[in-house]
């Protein structure tokens, strides 16, 4: 008499996979774990690192005996100028200490402006381009994840008290900056490196993305561009 085997039954195995499980169901993986963030974090660093290398003493800065009136509005412009040129690492320092200061004494304002930068940081910029936006259900494309955030920084700069804090902010630092590099006077200053300064300046890490994108190329396939 012939036995029948049990019919087998399929057994699906589920695979799970590192990172946060968004509202569509897929794996997100998080910001801290994607190498073009961390690349663009350490380009960031080193940058603002040598940028601060190149400070000039502060107390070159405030030395009192190198203070004078100017005799022109034309002599004012030239000191202004050539102290700019000097003291550049020095006069970005103090802006971004005025604008800390004013954002800290403005905590609704600091929390709104790091809500609105990370939005852009998280949810756009280094968002891969395989996992579309998905909230509440709902999947947002690039064009339409653009459109939102887009809508959110009119809405924070403009209509809250985020965009009058930076504006005044930055027309104090400016001022401030005028100020000293009018009556600050150059004569003893040495600008035999002023071509180098701006060529390694305090601003370069603006270049970053570029170089952090390279970096991150061998290790990550390559992000679509976004409209």
């Amino acid at each position: 008499m012939s036995s029948t085997a049990p019919p087998v039954l399929p057994i699906s195995n589920s695979q799970t996979t590192a990172g946060t499980t968004g509202a569509g169901g897929g794996a997100i993986e998080a910001p801290a774990n994607n190498p073009a963030f961390r690349a663009f974090i350490n380009n960031l660093s080193n940058s603002l690192r040598h940028g601060l290398d190149q400070r000039r003493p502060w107390s070159e800065l405030a030395d009192r005996s190198a203070f004078s009136k100017p005799e022109s509005f034309s002599e004012a412009t030239l000191r202004v100028r050539k102290n700019f040129s000097y003291f550049r690492v020095n006069y970005y320092a103090v802006v971004s200490l005025i604008l800390a200061v004013s954002l800290l004494t403005n905590p609704f304002s600091l929390i709104l402006l790091v809500g609105l930068l990370a939005s852009w940081t998280f949810l756009y910029l280094f968002r891969p381009s395989d996992q579309p936006l998905v909230i509440l259900g709902r999947t947002f494309s690039d064009f339409e994840t653009l459109a939102l955030l887009s809508a959110f920084t009119v809405f924070v700069v403009f209509l809250t008290s985020v965009g009058s804090v930076l504006v005044s902010a930055l027309m104090l630092g400016v001022a401030v900056v005028c100020l000293h590099g009018a009556f600050r006077v150059p004569e003893d200053l040495f600008l035999d490196d002023q071509e180098n300064s701006q060529a390694t300046g305090f601003l370069s890490f603006l270049r970053g993305p570029a170089s952090a994108a390279a970096a991150a190329a061998a290790a990550v396939p390559t992000v679509a561009s976004r409209v």
